[in-house]
């Protein structure tokens, strides 16, 4: 299941349970939508993987026992230890390899 991280790891905007603009990696590594375009170039600056839209959790449990009310987002924030520097260079050398195939 899906953590839903409640924070954007590069610039730290909030990410609430409901965000349309929260990516996020195969790792769930989880970023806005703005810094996986304009900072990341689509490349996680973790595991070098590409970005998806974060699914949305319902709020209103339509099955008994499944929505947010049951399953929380978490409330950890987490931002990355890597610097904007690192961040760019490391998306400059694999930017350009589609992520299916890095």
């Amino acid at each position: 299941m899906l953590i839903l991280k409640p924070n954007c790891e590069g610039c730290d905007c909030n990410l609430p349970p409901d965000a349309t603009e929260a990516m996020i990696c195969s790792y769930e590594c989880t970023f806005c939508l703005e810094c996986v375009n304009d900072l990341l170039s689509n490349v996680c600056p973790n595991c070098g993987g590409g970005f998806m839209r974060r699914p949305v959790r319902p709020q209103t449990a339509r099955r008994e026992g499944v929505s947010l009310a049951h399953q929380p987002a978490s409330c950890e924030r987490v931002n990355t230890s890597k610097t904007v520097e690192e961040i760019k260079a490391f998306a400059a050398e694999v930017k350009d390899i589609p992520p299916w195939q890095r």
